[in-house]
């Protein structure tokens, strides 16, 4: 369990650096554009590791509570929006400009969904923990104004649309292989 903590707190951690906009701005302006940036996928990349591997060295027990059968019915769906979302963040789509946080709304909905169907020790601390870093920053991107202008493109939905749903469905296929859970029926 303090691998997949440790791997969690470098992880979320450094994501959490833009919330802090003071300390932010100190580390680039200290280290430089390709510095800081270079340093923070570095951290995150090492802190994806540790959470991999943490979370497959973790006890699934004990059970922390049931989990809830609306959850792992609605799960599949909330995953689908979810992938729509984190695809829509990163291109020119009417998704984005319209709920401005796209990649964040769907970290919500994918770790609530996760924490909520799961009720396991180890599963309760990484999607608990990610449900907490997407509020926190959702919250503060808010009240910063982070919101880039640019002109939308239906193009650019259908492609998020199509991808997001395409990826979440090769994902839920391959659920059990990747992660040790069926979360589909035609999954195996």
């Amino acid at each position: 369990m303090a691998i997949l903590i440790l791997g969690l707190l470098l992880f979320l951690g450094i994501h959490l650096v833009p919330t802090l906009t003071g300390l932010r701005t100190r580390l680039y302006g200290a280290l430089g554009e390709k510095r800081y940036k270079g340093l923070f996928s570095l951290a995150s990349a090492l802190g994806l590791v540790l959470i991999v591997i943490g979370y497959a060295r973790a006890p699934a027990e004990p059970r922390l509570f049931a989990p809830f059968i609306g959850a792992i019915h609605a799960a599949p769906l909330a995953v689908a929006v979810s992938f729509v979302l984190l695809a829509s963040a990163n291109m020119r789509t009417h998704i984005r400009r319209k709920l401005r946080h796209p990649m964040l709304i769907g970290v919500l909905i994918w770790s609530l969904v996760h924490l909520l169907a799961n009720g396991e020790l180890r599963a309760t601390v990484l999607f608990g923990a990610f449900l907490a870093w997407a509020a926190i920053d959702l919250a503060s991107a808010t009240a910063r104004g982070a919101v880039k202008s640019f002109q939308p493109s239906v193009g650019q939905d259908i492609g998020a649309v199509v991808g997001g749903i395409g990826l979440a469905a090769l994902v839920m296929t391959y659920h059990r292989q990747l992660f040790g859970v069926v979360a589909v029926p035609w999954g195996g």
